[in-house]
């Protein structure tokens, strides 16, 4: 009787296609996914081209490239968020391609994952930055592009910045490596 209950519910569990933590994702999913490894350990993030596909083409574009690698976290606010993606570590960078914003009704929740810009909100360009904590104030005026599905332990543990100078870090952590999980082997 268990044998065939226990049966059953395989069946099911493979006829419906259900999944659970240890089944791999499906190659869509990892094409919308990032592995983001920092000192501490690997965070993963879910892309989201269904709010912002121009961001979420060009965030893949560069870190296949290899963009990101080595890049360091340049801005860090504790209790609000760590920013990165500037090849000169100085807020002032970027790759050279501004995107036109893509803002949605996303809210701004522990782990989002948005788009840094200047007062032009066309202006983004490769910097982001990682939420800490709810910022609603950022809401519908930033392009939200990801959520941190895993690790979010990791980026907690991001070297902080001066608080008096608007979150500058000196000796900062970096990304050590950024792929796109459908290209790791």
């Amino acid at each position: 009787m268990l044998r065939t209950f226990l049966r059953a519910s395989i069946t099911t569990f493979l006829v419906f296609g259900m999944t659970t933590a240890s089944t791999p994702a499906k190659a869509s999913d990892l094409e919308s996914t990032l592995y983001m490894d920092l000192k501490d350990g690997r965070v993963i993030i879910e892309m989201r081209p269904d709010l912002a596909p121009k961001h979420v083409a060009r965030i893949k574009e560069l870190t296949r490239r290899g963009f990101y690698n080595g890049i360091v976290f340049h801005r860090v606010i504790a209790g609000f968020m760590a920013q990165g993606g500037d090849p000169t570590g100085t807020g002032r960078g970027g790759s050279g391609k501004n995107i036109d914003a893509e803002f949605s009704n996303e809210q701004h929740v522990r782990g989002t994952v948005s788009m840094a810009r200047s007062n032009n909100p066309n202006s983004a360009d490769s910097q982001f930055f990682i939420v800490y904590a709810t910022s609603e104030f950022l809401d519908g005026k930033y392009t939200v592009w990801g959520k941190v599905i895993e690790g979010m332990p990791f980026v907690g543990s991001i070297k902080r910045g001066d608080q008096a100078d608007n979150g500058s870090v000196t000796d900062p952590d970096k990304i050590i490596k950024m792929q796109v999980a459908a290209d790791v082997k």
